[in-house]
């Protein structure tokens, strides 16, 4: 008998059975049943006894499908599971990884206690907001990386005139480790304020005069920045904008934004669902990705072969 179980949590059933594909077996039995008043149980329909279990569920709004996720791991771990390992694709609340002002929450610390609360063993994860939440965990995190995902996929995508730009200061590293990778030139965006609350400026530091340029990003929330970053980049005479970006949270009317900008394309993962398609969004599966790392967690293998530099 197999010991190992993959079950899949609401919100991220449509990658789960792509992770299980890829893998070989299929999801695990699980309902989730509600009480009249809303309040969830899950019920585990078959043995996890002694196993290796995997619950696969992004923790994107609303905040039930983190509470989910932990009602799960209580489950499993009092139905004498050995080993339980919380999958997920997109960690929210990881925005909120410091105090930038008095009296606010470290909601990423608060979440990692939760899920060590819980009962989860291992955390796999992709592309946090700040490498530095895999501190927050007393238990090992596997931190895939998105680049495993966008880098082969550009390989036979990039013109000889495309440069790497990123949105805002804060995601230089990220746009480092692409123009590394290809041998191309960095653009950085620096976002600024001129009063609170007032509408950001852009202030372009490279040359992209008759460039493509590919902003990078882990996070998509309102498209705000990217659309003005892309209207400043095009206002410095840049030729075409795509832009990747990992987590495709889109609230709002993120889509309409990206719709009305200059970016002619923007390429994310399927680690939350698209609320809404649009023509210049594509999607690309994480599946295989969390496969390969699921499958050499379970076999006690390394996962570095899974990362591009690697």
């Amino acid at each position: 008998m197999q010991d190992v179980k993959l079950f899949s949590g609401t919100s991220s059933h449509y990658l789960a059975e792509s992770i299980a594909d890829y893998y070989g077996y299929s999801l695990g039995k699980l309902d989730l049943q509600r009480f009249s008043d809303g309040e969830m149980q899950p019920v585990i329909n078959e043995s996890v006894r002694g196993m290796f279990v995997f619950f696969i569920q992004s923790t994107h709004a609303p905040s039930e499908n983190l509470f989910e996720l932990l009602l799960m791991i209580d489950a499993a771990k009092r139905a004498s599971a050995n080993y339980i390992s919380a999958v997920i694709p997109y960690f929210g609340y990881a925005r909120q990884d410091r105090k930038d002002k008095p009296r606010v929450p470290i909601s990423a610390k608060l979440v990692a206690n939760l899920l060590q609360a819980a009962g989860a063993n291992r955390i796999m994860t992709m592309d946090l907001h700040a490498d530095q939440i895999q501190g927050f965990f007393d238990i090992p995190v596997d931190h895939l990386k998105s680049e495993a995902i966008f880098m082969p996929y550009l390989e036979g995508n990039l013109n000889n005139n495309v440069v790497f730009a990123c949105a805002d200061v804060g995601g230089v590293k990220r746009a480092r480790a692409y123009s590394k990778h290809f041998g191309r030139d960095l653009v950085i965006c620096d976002k600024y304020r001129k009063k609170a609350n007032e509408v950001e400026g852009i202030t372009v530091i490279g040359d992209v005069k008759d460039r493509e340029v590919i902003l990078i990003d882990d996070i998509v929330d309102t498209a705000g920045t990217l659309g003005k970053a892309a209207q400043a980049l095009i206002d410095k005479g840049a030729v075409k904008i795509r832009s990747i970006c990992t987590h495709a949270v889109l609230s709002g009317k993120a889509i309409e934004t990206i719709e009305a900008s200059r970016i002619d394309e923007m390429i994310v993962t399927d680690s939350i669902p698209l609320k809404k398609q649009s023509p210049k969004i594509k999607v690309l599966s994480s599946a295989k990705l969390f496969a390969k790392a699921i499958r050499n967690t379970h076999e006690h293998r390394s996962i570095e072969a899974l990362f591009v530099d690697k």
